[in-house]
């Protein structure tokens, strides 16, 4: 089930929404990652958890508003978009789930909206820069990772089928099970491409996706939060899940082994498992 909902009118922005699970309960807002993705990566396992979950798609991404040009699209709106989205729900209260990029975009929102956010989930996340000396010495993510650099790195212009291409070629760098890829490719066929948001990046324009003075601002709010990671992760270190639970004394983190940063592909029944506990608690 699907529907638009108009969330600004100069310019106008309607996010196109999916809606899971039952109509009762604290709903949980998901926010997904890239950007340039639609939100239907992350479908499975979401429909078996039991509870309403919201997925929309990021303002130039899926089924949203496009062509809104190099400065229509900034980490900073898309969070605003996604209060105003809880604001044409009428939610008091809600949980948030932001996945990878989308997790720090989750934590402006906790940040603008902190009595409204009841409990917060990054997952494949982090809340500081990442460099590649931050992975230290590993031969095996160089090695998955080397497929989806040639397609960047072949083409100076980008558009959904280049950003598509990328996506099928880092498989192996996503997802660290190999009998599970299959399985992850059939979501790619799924997915609704877009490339709004390459061009401000190129161009420089984009703001940073996590808020200004994160960490310190976070461990100020004490907010419950729950870093779930997997331990081969090869875009987000697993040592910085960890760190971000040590810095924060309201965090916590599940790291699952044998699950790259698709952990929810690599390893779904635990991956569930650890959210639906966080969410049920009180």
């Amino acid at each position: 089930m699907g529907e638009f909902v108009t969330v600004r009118r100069r310019p106008e922005v309607s996010l196109f929404c999916s809606s899971l699970g039952p109509a009762e309960g604290t709903p949980l807002l998901v926010v997904h990652g890239g950007p340039d993705w639609d939100h239907s990566y992350l479908r499975r396992p979401l429909d078996l958890l039991g509870r309403p979950v919201l997925l929309p798609d990021l303002r130039g991404c899926g089924r949203s508003t496009r062509g809104l040009g190099l400065d229509g699209y900034s980490f900073e709106a898309a969070a605003e978009d996604l209060v105003l989205l809880a604001d044409r729900f009428g939610w008091d209260r809600f949980d948030l789930l932001g996945f990878s990029t989308g997790g720090q975009i989750a934590q402006r929102v906790l940040l603008a909206a902190p009595e409204r956010v009841r409990r917060t989930v990054l997952a494949s996340s982090t809340l500081w820069p990442v460099g590649e000396a931050d992975f230290g010495q590993w031969p095996e993510r160089d090695a998955r990772r080397v497929a989806e650099a040639r397609v960047w790195a072949r083409s100076a212009s980008v558009g959904p089928d280049l950003v598509q291409e990328a996506a099928f070629a880092g498989a192996e760098a996503n997802v660290y099970r190999r009998d599970r890829i299959p399985a992850y490719l059939a979501l790619l066929e799924r997915v609704l491409w877009s490339s709004e948001w390459v061009d401000p990046w190129r161009a420089g324009r984009l703001d940073s996706p996590r808020p200004e003075n994160g960490p310190k601002r976070l461990r100020e709010l004490g907010a419950p939060l729950l870093f779930l990671h997997g331990r081969q992760d090869m875009v987000f270190p697993a040592a910085f899940a960890e760190r971000a639970a040590e810095f924060l004394p309201t965090a916590r983190s599940v790291i699952l082994e044998d699950a790259g940063h698709m952990a929810h592909v690599d390893r779904p029944e635990a991956w569930l498992s650890a959210l639906d506990d966080f969410l049920s608690e009180p």
